[in-house]
Parts: C-alpha cells; sequence; structure tokens
C-alpha cells in the first residue's frame, strides 16, 4: 500500500509549480492559492439575524393562522376567549419571560459577588 505522493517545490513536472512568493500567500501543493477570507462585520451579523427573525415571525404567523379555534382561557377568575394559536404564543411569552427573570436575577447575583470579591482581594 503506498501513500499520496507530495511534489517537492523545486519538482519540474507538469502540473507542479513552486511555491509563490511571500507576498502572494501561502503555498498548497497543485499551484492553488487559497480564497481570501472575509472578515465578518456587525452590518452582515445583523442583516443575518434579521432574516432568521422574519422567517420566525413566518413561521409563527402561519401557526396562529392554522390554529384558529377558539378556546376559553382561565386565568385568576377571568376567562376570555381566544384563537388557539394565539392562546399558545401568549403561553410560551410569558414562560420566556419568567426564564428571562430568572437569568436577570442570577447574572444581577454573580455580579454582586464578583464585586464583593474584588473588593476583598485589594
Amino acid at each position: 500500500m503506498t501513500g499520496p505522493s507530495y511534489a517537492r517545490p523545486d519538482d519540474d513536472r507538469p502540473g507542479t509549480s513552486a511555491p509563490p512568493d511571500q507576498a502572494d500567500g501561502p503555498y498548497e501543493p497543485g499551484g492553488r492559492t487559497p480564497a481570501p477570507q472575509l472578515e465578518r462585520t456587525r452590518t452582515g451579523a445583523v442583516w443575518v439575524a434579521s432574516i432568521a427573525a422574519v422567517l420566525v415571525l413566518l413561521l409563527l404567523l402561519i401557526f396562529i393562522l392554522q390554529n384558529g379555534a377558539r378556546v376559553t382561557i382561565q386565568f385568576f377568575g377571568a376567562d376570555p376567549t381566544l384563537p388557539l394559536g394565539v392562546a399558545l404564543l401568549l403561553a410560551a411569552v410569558l414562560g420566556a419571560l419568567l426564564v428571562a427573570l430568572v437569568g436577570v436575577a442570577r447574572v444581577v447575583q454573580l455580579r454582586h459577588t464578583a464585586k464583593r470579591i474584588a473588593r476583598t482581594s485589594r
């Protein structure tokens, strides 16, 4: 079993090339130079996030329109009648807000602890 053969940069066989100058970029066997890497920008990230948000909103709209049957929700004595999709969306949003509230409380607690440790270590 033989492994791959690699041409040396000073090889004169057809299909091989010598390494380019330092200004041309890194040398790759076969004479190919790698594609330049573009920097990621905040504007590009905002563009991608906007497209993702539009797709999520479109999916939510489809979900709400497909689940239009009206249901009665009972919550602390109130019993409004809402479309099922809207009721489920409200439940998900309220759940996410509760999780965010717990997360914010934890971050505040960790910052308070970090400041106390920084004060005592001086």
